[in-house]
């Protein structure tokens, strides 16, 4: 498989490489639609990757990001570390649920946000993901290396795992 294929691995074993990838990747990036059509990023904090598709963050309900998904739900959330990276695709919502808050706040949390999760400017954005695609380059960055001088001294295609996942 090369870093340029997108073939379907069936929707048990690529949602598991998918939770597989995420998992430990603590900061992901939420791209939401603003008003004008433009994509706009906006670094997040994971609370929760429980895949059946499913990623929750905490956030301020008077920020830019939740005004975008309240107008236009289509979001992205991508994650990248050392050799791997992963892009979700999916419909974002917002919930003001004060006992789901306080599962997911943390030190972390505390630090961005005040008044804690019975503050009702605090929420959860719920991203439900509908598809996934990834890349993976096994051995972390020695290896990756030894491949890219192998690639570029061969005149080879560096080889990589990427896979187009449909989720539930």
């Amino acid at each position: 498989m090369t870093d340029h294929d997108t073939d379907h691995r069936p929707d048990d074993a690529g949602a598991a490489k998918v939770t597989e990838l995420v998992r430990g990747v603590r900061i992901a990036m939420l791209t939401t639609v603003a008003p004008d059509g433009r994509l706009m990023s906006h670094p997040m904090a994971t609370q929760e990757v429980d895949f059946d598709g499913t990623v929750r963050f905490v956030s301020e309900r008077a920020s830019h990001k939740v005004a975008h998904i309240e107008a236009n739900p289509q979001v992205n959330v991508a994650y990248s570390s050392s050799g791997s990276w992963v892009s979700l695709s999916g419909t974002a919502r917002i919930i003001s649920d004060p006992a789901l808050l306080a599962k997911y706040w943390d030190t972390f949390t505390d630090a961005w946000l005040e008044g804690g999760p019975e503050n009702p400017d605090n929420i959860v954005i719920e991203v439900d993901s509908t598809s996934a695609e990834y890349w993976d380059s096994p051995g972390g960055k020695v290896v990756q290396v030894l491949n890219l001088v192998k690639a570029k001294a061969t005149g080879k295609r560096y080889e990589g795992d990427n896979e187009r996942v449909d989720l539930p």
